[in-house]
């Protein structure tokens, strides 16, 4: 009781620094006896940081050898000679022979300048065969085309193929190491005529991997994705599995580091995984980093439990004189969490924490005035993003019917002139109302005839219209001209582009307290895929098009909620029908 009255500090600031000085304390004792254990942990990071390092220094080598192989293939592909041969029906022939002649000594003067390049062939499916080695004899050309690397490079159809490593038997007494890269060649017609293989040095993967010493006993050696060794330094005692490699983990494992084994066989394995899926893995041995690992992990384990449990009993028993106010402040602002304002916490205390209360009582009276604010602000944006969306309108069309007065004007049409300028007025004066947002049906609707009298005049009766909408809706509530753009988007996309007349069948009924008004065409239709682009604004920011249905869309579901807007349903020459839903709304 005597410790607990002198740990009841009027500030919770001199408790944070008892609390601390009593950790830094303990932690101290642990720093004392593990500093030869980090040291030591230091330096295995060091050492797995330079193997990764040089493991990452052997893949850029080996890229840069596979890339020059990749670059000698375009090389040779892009020429035009090749280009020519693998299209001869018979390159028997003395042009054959004099375009096989070029191209031998364009894939020998290639080898003669790289030293990693151990032989380059080309196999053409009309019996073509050119190497490096214009007197050298190949093998049969059906022996040929019957090894790996050209089936697999056939199967491809274009893809290149790196194999592993093996012994390549291309020409008659040679056998060589090499990799192989292969792919498949096609003419102008996108045919497949042949595969060009371009065989690599093995001994320059030997030597890049062989110079890298990981301490006394580690070593590197390269994986491909199928797990079978391109390069091993103990590559004969691993085929006679006298020498074993975790390959099934190094091949699920991702770039990094990962132990196996145990005691003195533990390894580390420090993996790359090159462009073309090659592993290049770097071996090293955790016991030749660390002499004394086991007696360390042991001291550590002990001491480290020790300070532990002296740093959670002080830990624990300093909390104890600060949880409580701090539980009942944690009330309330659970309390504030589930939307209750009009809380205020009762803690009086001369520390931090009655401060705290005091700040916090201060802090959600000025929350609740700050979302009364926001609630007025937000209701006036949606007041203004509705009237912006509507205020979106094409003054295209004003001017296509304005030129289409003048033009019937000109032909003396006096009659239609009257009618179209006549509904043009209505229109207009519709459009511009007395500044209301929601309009009776039976306005909308009137607004709609008067725009589909007028495209009627000037697309010359290429369409009809009918109006059927249940008359105990026509005094329901609807958002200004949002059938206006549903019935151009019929006319220019869909009957605009059909050989014959067309009809818009405009409809409405009521379901269950929803009104549903449906615009259908029977114009040239749309599949799917387009069908559920319509309302994506990426559309809109690629093409261009489709700004009025999603102005439409938006407006509803601004207006209405998420609930409401826009459906769409249409087939390919059969045409579109959009249904517009909106909850009952009458005065």
């Amino acid at each position: 009781m005597r410790l607990g009255n002198l740990l009841r500090f009027k500030s919770i600031h001199t408790n944070i620094a008892f609390a601390f000085s009593c950790l830094i304390l303990c932690t101290t004792v642990i720093l004392s006896f593990n500093a030869y254990r980090l040291s030591v942990e230091a330096v295995t990071n060091n050492a797995r940081d330079n193997t990764m390092e040089l493991v990452h220094q052997v893949n850029i080598n080996i890229q840069t050898y596979i890339n020059n192989m990749e670059s000698v293939s375009n090389f040779a592909l892009g020429n035009g000679d090749l280009q020519r041969y693998l299209s001869l029906d018979d390159p028997g022939a003395k042009e054959g022979e004099e375009l096989a002649a070029r191209l031998s000594g364009l894939f020998h003067s290639i080898v003669g300048s790289r030293s990693d390049i151990a032989s380059i062939l080309f196999v053409g499916s009309n019996g073509a065969v050119v190497s490096d080695r214009a007197n050298a004899r190949t093998k049969a050309y059906g022996e040929l085309t019957r090894q790996e690397w050209y089936t697999d490079a056939d199967e491809a159809q274009g893809r290149i193929i790196i194999s592993s490593s093996h012994v390549q038997h291309l020409f008659h007494k040679e056998y060589r190491w090499v990799v192989s890269l292969s792919r498949q060649l096609s003419d102008e017609a996108g045919d497949y005529k042949g595969v060009l293989l371009v065989d690599l040095n093995y001994n320059i993967i030997n030597d890049l991997a062989s110079n890298i010493h990981l301490g006394k006993r580690g070593y590197v050696f390269i994986l491909d994705p199928e797990g079978d060794l391109i390069y091993h330094p103990q590559q004969q005692i691993i085929y006679t599995q006298i020498k074993t490699e975790e390959f099934e983990k190094i091949l699920a494992a991702d770039d990094g580091s990962i132990e196996v084994g145990k005691g003195r066989d533990a390894k580390i394995y420090s993996i790359r995984t090159s462009d073309f899926g090659w592993k290049i893995v770097g071996v090293t041995y955790p016991d030749e980093m660390v002499g004394n690992k086991r007696e360390m992990q042991f001291s550590s384990a002990i001491w480290g439990f020790l300070c532990l449990v002296f740093a959670l009993a002080i830990s624990v028993f300093i909390s104890i004189t600060l949880i409580k106010p701090l539980k009942n402040l944690e009330k309330h602002m659970k309390r504030v969490e589930k939307g209750d304002f009009d809380i205020r916490v009762d803690i009086v205390s001369p520390n931090e924490i009655g401060k705290l209360a005091r700040t916090f009582n201060l802090m959600i009276g000025k929350i609740k005035e700050l979302m009364n604010q926001i609630v007025r602000e937000q209701e006036t944006k949606r007041v203004s993003e509705l009237k912006a969306l509507q205020a979106q309108i094409q003054p295209h069309f004003l001017y296509n019917t304005l030129d289409s007065i003048i033009w019937m004007a000109e032909m003396n049409k006096v009659d239609e002139v009257v009618k179209m300028t006549s509904a043009l007025s209505r229109l207009l004066r519709a459009s511009i109302g007395k500044g209301e947002e929601l309009v009776p049906i039976a306005v909308e609707l009137e607004h709609v005839e008067n725009y589909l009298m007028i495209l009627n005049i000037r697309y010359r009766n290429k369409f009809t219209y009918s109006i059927d909408v249940d008359p105990e809706l026509l005094q329901c509530k609807i958002l200004k001209i949002v059938l206006q753009p549903l019935i151009e988007n019929s006319v220019y996309h869909g009957i605009k582009h059909k050989a014959d007349a067309g009809h818009i069948r405009i409809t409405g009924r009521k379901t269950g307290g929803i009104v549903e008004l449906e615009v259908a065409d029977d114009g040239v239709g749309m599949d799917a895929a387009i069908v559920q682009t319509l309302l994506d604004k990426r559309r809109f920011l690629e093409t261009g098009k489709g700004v009025g249905l999603q102005n439409v869309n938006h407006r509803l579901k601004l207006y209405f909620g998420e609930a409401f807007g826009l459906q769409f349903e249409s087939e390919p020459d059969e045409g579109t029908t959009v249904t517009l839903r909106i909850p009952e709304i009458v005065d």
